[in-house]
């Protein structure tokens, strides 16, 4: 089933994410996590993408498979585009379709000295607009809470955004954040905006100290003061944080779904039983 239509049907769509095990030993195991994950009947799974392989090695589109296959679960294949040119784009679509896949996540791609920019496809939107008339695929986007780190200013970023809705984005999954005001500000921003498509926040459960501050460095994500307390008061407890990091996620969600969000998206980190936990805290509310 398409995203549109799992959006239509359900306005508090569940859904997570988890990424390709970068060792061929843990990619067997990956049926633990997954079984794990569908047991608590998501609408969906998204599977990250990396950048510099072909579609005869790529896991993402593995892993897609088993999801949809063997779980019955509806899978999302990230899709970048800034390490690839078009013959290569048509490829993987090609595999995805015969995958049966529907469902894809255009994304630019991290900067990579290991996969060298083709220059091809510059942004995002640059990949819906050129996958969108080509494949029957439904498109979702990124959005940024915190706008983007090379936006440099939120109408800037809006207006980005806006160019990647109209070149065809049906569903947006927002980047992780821990301060729900700045993804209520962004969705209102949208709106006025006029984009007018479903607008998921990301959240990913903070586990250790050590996670933390690589979120922080790579996507810029601001910590309001009460996480900072958090981090202060248990760094030095792992136990401690990890349980006071999924109260945090649980009391983030509750937030975002009564004011009457678009479902929630959440980064597992290939984590199943802290997802299990963050589930059983909402179980009664989503």
């Amino acid at each position: 089933m398409k995203l549109s239509e799992i959006y239509k049907q359900d306005k508090t769509v569940l859904s997570f994410e988890i990424f390709p095990p970068k060792a061929a030993e843990e990619l067997k195991n990956i049926d633990e996590t997954l079984e794990m994950l569908c047991d608590l009947n998501p609408a969906y799974i998204s599977v990250t993408f990396g950048a510099g392989g072909s579609s005869n090695n790529n896991k993402t589109i593995e892993i897609c498979k088993k999801i949809k296959e063997k779980y019955h679960v509806e899978p999302v294949a990230h899709l970048t585009c800034l390490s690839y040119d078009k013959p290569e784009i048509d490829e993987f679509c090609k595999e995805l379709e015969a995958a049966g896949i529907e469902n894809i996540l255009a994304l630019r791609g991290d900067v990579n000295p290991n996969a060298p920019a083709k220059g091809v496809f510059k942004y995002a939107s640059d990949l819906i607009e050129y996958v969108k008339p080509r494949t029957n695929f439904c498109i979702a986007g990124a959005c940024y809470p915190e706008c983007h780190l090379e936006s440099g200013d939120r109408v800037t970023d809006l207006r980005n955004l806006k160019t990647k809705v109209d070149a065809g984005a049906e569903v947006l999954l927002s980047q992780l954040f821990f301060d729900n005001k700045a993804f209520f500000d962004m969705v209102e921003g949208a709106r006025i905006a006029g984009i007018d498509v479903p607008i998921t926040p990301g959240i990913m459960p903070c586990l250790t100290v050590k996670s933390i501050q690589r979120m922080v460095s790579t996507c810029g994500a601001t910590l309001p003061e009460n996480f900072k307390k958090i981090v202060e008061r248990y760094e030095d407890k792992p136990e401690a944080f990890l349980d006071a990091g999924l109260a945090y996620a649980i009391s983030q969600i509750i937030d975002l779904l009564v004011s009457g969000c678009d479902g929630i998206h959440l980064y597992t980190m290939n984590r199943p039983a802290a997802v299990k936990r963050i589930c059983d805290g909402i179980k009664n509310i989503i």
